[in-house]
């Protein structure tokens, strides 16, 4: 389920920023006495009371045709759009102004629950001074400090009490899978030919699709999907664009809520560092992971060996997914489509498995037998007994006398047996040394 969206925003010079990184609880944003320090929306994680949600800052907005206050305003706006839950930031200091009235005019038109927090009541005298603000027509003012804290929980509870209904979102037990990939591998056109039907865009130009669109489909033998098309992700440094930034905050949104992620490569233009890049995005966040090589059709002279070519030089440019499988499709002529989520199915299942602590010790123990621990200045690194904690990714705790004398290597090595004995193909497992106690 997708966390709530809640976007911090008002004119410039409020402490919006300041009020976002107290949410966030670090840092984030730059905080300077300037207007207009903030240009581009700033996402991090929030948490209150146990509810988990996305937290954006925004520029100010100010109603000036001035090009970088219209960047900031457009930002402003589209941060709105994508929020559940508005926090509107006006300050004690300067009372309810001009500015202040034309951004509540903005937030009424979005028709977005709005919660306004009153910034900069640093003493308890100037509290009877946020009855003012009850004239922008946006309900109870919440006063706050958000340089000392004061006020914050009263803040976030009329927050989270905003939240909306995600009740029925809780049964949902299909498998999500998202398609990341640089612009132009095809992403959308492999959304479409999997769907039978032009469900999002789908253009020549590089960086059309702007958006993450979620679209639910089931197949023959009654499994559900959830497939998510993502903007195509560049470089950061050349991410000249506003709106291309909020594009891959949406992309590195919809690989944190798939089980499965299919890293799109082109076969007509072949590996680039980018596509590096793009695949490390999914393997960090732990998703089971699916090397998808499209257009393979365009190849004019193909023959048997030229597949195992291809694969042979994914395997050695892509060599921290050596676990992930490659499959060779074309969304225009469908070629092994109709294999891909029958892949995705499995790739969930390895994802998601959990090994009985018995089986898994039998398998450490006969791996130790067949390679014993090294030794390291006199002391032998033992091994005393693993155990899974968790799922999706398959995690796994070992405990040892000592955990520096695990070397990256022998780690390694109880890994690939992990993997021999049982099948993890498409899923990263994670395994933590801890000293028994």
């Amino acid at each position: 389920m997708e966390n709530p969206v809640v976007a911090v925003v008002g004119r410039p010079n409020v402490g919006k920023s300041t009020l976002f990184n107290r949410i966030a609880g670090e840092r984030i944003s730059i905080v300077e006495d300037t207007p207009g320090v903030t240009r581009d929306r700033i996402y991090a994680h929030g948490e209150w009371l146990g509810k988990h949600f996305n937290l954006i800052d925004t520029g100010g907005i100010e109603l000036s045709d001035q090009p970088l206050l219209t960047q900031i305003r457009e930002q402003a706006e589209v941060a709105i759009d994508e929020a559940d839950v508005i926090i509107f930031v006006v300050d004690i200091e300067n009372g309810v102004t001009d500015a202040d009235e034309q951004v509540a005019r903005i937030l009424y038109r979005s028709d977005k629950p709005v919660v306004l927090a009153v910034n900069k009541v640093d003493n308890p005298e100037r509290r009877s001074d946020i009855y003012d603000f009850y004239s922008l027509g946006l309900g109870e003012p919440y006063p706050v400090s958000s340089v000392h804290g004061v006020g914050m929980g009263d803040l976030l509870d009329a927050v989270i009490h905003r939240f909306p209904d995600n009740v029925a979102n809780d049964e949902d037990d299909s498998i999500h899978f998202s398609f990341i990939g640089r612009p132009n591998v095809g992403k959308s056109s492999l959304v479409n030919a999997i769907l039978g039907q032009n469900r999002v865009i789908v253009s020549n130009v590089a960086g059309t699709t702007r958006d993450a669109i979620n679209t639910s489909f089931t197949t023959k033998d009654g499994q559900e999907f959830t497939m998510v098309d993502t903007a195509g992700i560049r470089k950061k440094g050349k991410i000249y664009e506003n709106t291309e930034r909020y594009a891959l905050m949406r992309a590195m949104r919809a690989i944190d809520d798939s089980d499965v992620v299919c890293v799109v490569l082109n076969a007509e233009e072949g590996i680039r560092e980018i596509d590096k890049h793009i695949a490390g995005y999914a393997h960090e966040a732990g998703c089971g992971v699916i090397i998808v090589v499209n257009k393979w059709d365009t190849l004019k002279e193909k023959d048997h060996r030229t597949m195992t070519d291809f694969t042979n030089l994914t395997r050695h440019e892509f060599q921290y997914l050596s676990y992930a499988p490659i499959i060779f499709v074309s969304a225009k002529t469908k070629q092994r489509l109709n294999q891909l989520p029958d892949l995705i199915e499995e790739v969930n299942a390895h994802h998601k498995r959990r090994v009985q602590s018995s089986v898994l010790n039998n398998v450490l123990m006969d791996a130790i037998a067949a390679n014993p621990t090294p030794t390291t200045n006199g002391k032998r690194l033992r091994v005393y007994y693993g155990t899974q904690v968790a799922t999706a990714p398959p995690t796994f705790v070992i405990f040892v006398n000592d955990p520096e004398l695990m070397h990256f290597s022998y780690q390694r090595y109880l890994e690939n047996q992990i993997r021999l004995a049982f099948d993890f193909s498409g899923t990263p497992i994670h395994l933590i040394k801890r000293q028994r106690q």
